[in-house]
């Protein structure tokens, strides 16, 4: 039985990304890198799986949940301040 290859990150990368060019066939990627075909396919999806996430801003969620408290408060404010009005005009 054959010893499995290890790839890195970057040799993933590149193979996952000229697949997903589509210049070449699957057959000509795999003589190319020397990778089976159903691999390169596992990689090619990975790779476009992942790619929205990429454009993710972690600190989007610690803006909405800001914005949320802020919503909050300012109703919180406004209840307050429809109090003090009514309990003023008496």
């Amino acid at each position: 039985m054959g010893r499995r290859r290890k790839f890195n990150s970057q040799f993933k990368a590149k193979v996952a990304l000229a697949a997903i060019q589509g210049d070449k066939t699957m057959s000509e990627l795999s003589s190319e890198y020397g990778v089976h075909g159903n691999l390169i396919n596992r990689w090619k999806q990975d790779a476009l799986n992942l790619l929205p996430d990429i454009f993710v801003n972690p600190h989007d969620d610690e803006k909405d949940e800001l914005i949320e408290e802020l919503y909050k408060r300012i109703g919180q404010i406004s209840v307050e301040n429809e109090w003090l009005k009514k309990k003023l005009s008496l």
